[in-house]
Order: structure tokens, then sequence, then C-alpha cells
């Protein structure tokens, strides 16, 4: 069983940055992936940010690229968000998943974190 765990979540004034780590328990499969997702108060719950374990392939939702970077330890099992100037639309809950690549950009996502808040002040 994966079980990912979020931390890193706060309070960042707008045009601040911020740093989400997750770490997964368990043993990793083939076509391993690690991805975030965010919700925001009284929406869906939209991708983010997603890496593949085999060849670093990574994918970012076009509202925060350029912004946004996404990085992993395979060593540690640990995916990192490393969030730069953001902005009040980004306050929402963010969360951790696992699952597994396909390739050009497509995920299948099994396991999910319980995820972390990240408030953006103006």
């Amino acid at each position: 069983q994966v079980q990912p765990v979020e931390s890193g979540g706060g309070l960042v004034q707008a045009g601040g940055s911020l740093r989400l780590s997750c770490a997964t328990s368990g043993r990793t499969f083939r076509n391993y992936a690690m991805g975030w997702f965010r919700q925001a108060p009284g929406k869906e719950r939209v991708f983010v940010a997603a890496i593949s374990w085999s060849g670093g392939s990574t994918s970012y939702a076009d509202s925060v690229k350029g912004r946004f970077t996404i990085s992993g330890d395979t060593a540690k099992n640990t995916v990192y968000l490393q969030m730069n100037s953001l902005k009040p639309e980004d306050m929402a809950v963010y969360y951790c998943a696992a699952g597994r690549s396909y390739g050009s950009g497509t995920y299948a996502w099994d396991y999910w974190g319980q995820g972390t808040q990240v408030t953006v002040s103006s």
C-alpha cells in the first residue's frame, strides 16, 4: 500500500514562494508517477503537476507553467512542488497523488494524501 503524506503548506503573501513536499510509504511500481492537485473552496479538484519516476518527464497545468516546478527524489520516494510568484488564485488545499504514467501526459492516480492548505494573502 502506498500512502502519500504532504507537508509544507502555510500562509504566504502574493508574489512569495512556498515548497510542498510529499513522502510516500510503500514500494513503487512499474510506470510509477507522482503528482499534485489542488482544490479551492467550492471548486473541483484540478491537476497541477506530475512527474514520472522513470525518465523524470513532467507535466503542468497551464495556470502554473513558469511559476511552479515539480521534482522528485527517487531514493526518498518524495516529490516536491516549488511554487513561486504565488497569486491569490493559487490558494487551495493541495493534494499529493501517486499512480502510473502512460506517456504523453497521461496518468492514472491510485493513492491520495490528506492535503495541505496553501493560503495566499493579497
